[in-house]
């Protein structure tokens, strides 16, 4: 005898096998959309739910909790100005690479565009064929920048320095502090 899924008040539907979805009303609630645009979205296989798809009259579809993440980040993008075309041809690159679990992505907008962040270092726009585009980490290079200089001398920013003078080392500047040690000592 196989029990029917039951439901939580206000919760998800639990099946025999213990997964956990959520209907259509209770995924439009949990990411801000109507029930319009959900149902829009599944039909046009923009974000079918994983668990249960509608399959004729009297079924409903269920959404995991990963399928809500999706959903959010689609609402996301909406809100930030990404026509629904390129969302959809961002989300079509992404399945045709095979990536199948799309919440397991960062993915980051203009505006107009929608790049898919792969590391710190790569970034990929997902509208123009996977073209990889670069992004700079200014910390990093804040990092770097002063570990180069720790091997390099530094000028006084005062101006010129008199032939013979002793010239205060700039403050944080290591290496001069040591070479005016050793003159002095």
């Amino acid at each position: 005898m196989h029990e029917q899924p039951l439901e939580h008040q206000d919760g998800p539907l639990v099946g025999e096998d213990g997964s956990v979805g959520y209907r259509g009303v209770t995924a439009c609630q949990a990411v801000g959309i109507s029930y319009r645009q959900l149902d829009y979205w599944a039909r046009t296989t923009l974000v079918v739910p994983s668990i249960r798809d509608a399959s004729g009259s009297g079924t409903q579809r269920l959404y995991s909790f990963r399928d809500l993440v999706v959903l959010k980040v689609v609402k996301r993008l909406l809100d930030a100005g990404v026509s629904l075309q390129n969302i959809r041809r961002a989300i079509e690159t992404l399945r045709s690479r095979g990536v199948e679990d799309l919440a397991g992505i960062t993915l980051i907008s203009d505006g107009t565009t929608v790049y898919e962040c792969r590391s710190p270092e790569e970034v990929v726009d997902l509208l123009q064929g996977g073209q990889g585009v670069f992004g700079i980490a200014i910390g990093g290079a804040f990092k770097e920048i002063q570990g180069s200089l720790s091997h390099l001398p530094a000028e006084p920013a005062g101006g010129p320095v008199p032939v013979g003078a002793d010239p205060e080392p700039a403050a944080g500047d290591e290496l001069a502090a040591r070479r005016a040690r050793r003159r002095a000592g």
